[in-house]
This record gives C-alpha cells, structure tokens and sequence, in this order.
C-alpha cells in the first residue's frame, strides 16, 4: 500500500512538473511582446492624434522617432528568424524613416506616411504572427 501511494505521488508529481516545463517552453520572449507592445503603444499615439485632429508636429516626430529606435531592436527580440522576416523588419524601419524624413506638419501628412507603415505592419502580421 505504502509503495502503491509512493508511485501515485511520484506520477503526480512528475505530471506536474511536465506541465511547468512545457508551458515554459510555450511562452514567447518577452523582448519580442514588449518589443511589440512598445511599438503599438507610438503607433497607436500617433492614429489618436490623427484622429483626434491634433497633429501637432513635436508630438508626432517624437513618436515617429521612438518608433524608429524601437524597430531597430526587432532583429534581437527574434532570434533565429527567417530572412524574409526580417527584409519585412527593413521595409517597416525604411517607411517609418522615410515617414520622419517627411516631418509631417499636419493630419493630412501625417495620414499619408502612417499609410505605408501600417501596410507594411499588417502585411508582416498576416504572414508571421
């Protein structure tokens, strides 16, 4: 009896302990969604104000700006990523530079270079999430 509820507790605790592991294994980094999360919030800043019709210049190059140096991390948030993901990584940080370049003064601007960069983000989306 004693060696009978020595093995159940054994299976048990096994049991538990696979469970622990793969669930650990099955978590994402978490660069990649805060990584993510970081850069949802600045694009997400921006479409408010667009909406919002407050396109203030500073605001939005700030945005811009911190949208840009968070997609510079994208290549180590993903390790061992394929090649076309990461050409995908390369058009976002082009449009998004090319998006600052333009310093948008007002809504309308600021609509026609949001455009491309969330193009870009929903393409690599459907493809890679």
């Amino acid at each position: 009896m004693r060696a009978a509820l020595l093995i159940v507790l054994g299976l048990f605790i096994g049991i538990i302990g696979t469970v622990f592991a793969l669930n650990a294994l099955h978590q994402h980094q978490p660069l990649s969604h805060s990584l993510m999360s970081l850069m949802d919030h600045h694009a997400g800043e921006l479409r408010a104000a667009l909406k919002a019709q407050r396109c203030d210049a500073a605001p939005v190059r700030q945005h811009l700006t911190r949208l840009l140096q968070t997609q510079a991390d994208i290549g180590d948030a993903f390790p061992g990523v394929d090649q076309p993901f990461l050409d995908e990584a390369t058009k976002l940080h082009d449009k998004t530079q090319a998006a600052l370049d333009a310093a948008p003064a007002d809504c309308k601007a600021l609509a026609a270079v949001l455009k491309p960069i969330g193009e870009t983000c929903q393409s690599c989306h459907q493809q890679y999430r």
